[in-house]
């Protein structure tokens, strides 16, 4: 994976990487247990959410990074 962007649904981040819910959960977002997560995009979560939708991607891509750092 090249990494997240801000039209992924939120039930594809969720399933992409273990960590992805604990990020979530760092924001106050509980994701992992909403219905939205089958249709909502990570822009539309985050917008709604009032949180910088970047800052959300750039924690979650972090998840990616870490994972190729310990590839290594």
């Amino acid at each position: 994976m090249e990494g997240y962007t801000r039209d992924m649904l939120i039930r594809d981040v969720l399933t992409s990487h273990e960590g992805a819910a604990e990020v979530f959960e760092r924001h106050g977002l509980a994701c992992a247990m909403c219905m939205g997560a089958e249709m909502e995009t990570l822009a539309s979560v985050a917008t709604m959410h009032e949180i910088p939708v970047d800052v959300l991607i750039d924690d979650l891509n972090a998840l990616l990074a870490r994972g190729l750092e310990g590839d290594a």
